[in-house]
């Protein structure tokens, strides 16, 4: 893969270049990418959503930089590198908006009027698990945010902030300072405080969860009964 080699000749332009393995895959959500080093026969071996295919190669480039970076720990930063990031920022405004839950939609609706002035545009939005020790996610490449399914029967107010969060990372995006990437900036945890209550409802969320149980699944022959 040409631009694989101009990625480490780039970044790397006193190191001999590995042996290069690349496959493409339905198996990673959309613009993913991963690579893993084998120290032993010195091969980088780089596995790449299908999406990369038609993207174009300066940002191709940079995706590469970018995980080549992690792996040899090194802060040089390129030009491709920087388009790399801004292109994954923009990924929201292409994504279809096709999966939607009419709760979360109510949500969304009330936060975007109170804290965002309907400035935001809706993403996808999904119930998960029910997790936890995660209890919202926004992925930058679906445009999507998955709430944990805890929040089905939590107090609106609950659903709300943590749909508050969730959009917070839509709106400030990331920044990378030393090849790693900050999701949680400064300014992302000043207007977190700006939610009403905020103190109070870390509390409150605290002790949702603390008594909230997984519900059990229902029996096999009751549901072969009730299909």
């Amino acid at each position: 893969m040409k631009f694989i080699e101009t990625a480490f000749a780039s970044l790397f332009p006193n190191r001999q270049l590995p042996e290069i393995k690349v496959r493409y895959t339905n198996h990673f959500k959309a613009y993913n990418a991963n690579v893993s080093l084998n120290k032993f026969s010195n091969t980088l071996e780089f596995g790449l959503s299908k999406k990369w295919r038609s993207v174009s190669e300066e940002i191709k480039i940079g995706l590469i930089q970018s995980l080549l970076a992690k792996v040899y720990k090194t802060n040089v930063r390129t030009i491709q590198m920087d388009l790399y990031d801004n292109f994954t920022k923009h990924l929201h405004i292409s994504i279809p908006k096709t999966e939607s839950d009419p709760v979360l939609e109510a949500s969304f609706d009330r936060v975007n009027e109170e804290y965002f002035f309907n400035n935001i545009e809706i993403p996808n939005l999904i119930w998960g698990k029910f997790a936890k020790s995660t209890l919202g996610s926004y992925e930058y490449a679906r445009d999507l945010i998955t709430i944990s399914s805890f929040f089905k029967e939590a107090p609106e107010h609950l659903l709300d902030y943590v749909m508050y969060h969730e959009l917070l990372h839509k709106k400030h995006k990331f920044e990378t300072k030393s090849n790693r990437s900050r999701h949680h900036t400064s300014k992302f945890r000043e207007d977190e405080k700006k939610f009403k209550n905020f103190e109070q409802l870390e509390k409150e969320i605290a002790s949702f969860l603390r008594y909230k149980r997984v519900p059990k699944k229902k029996s096999s022959w009751f549901t072969s009964l009730f299909r």
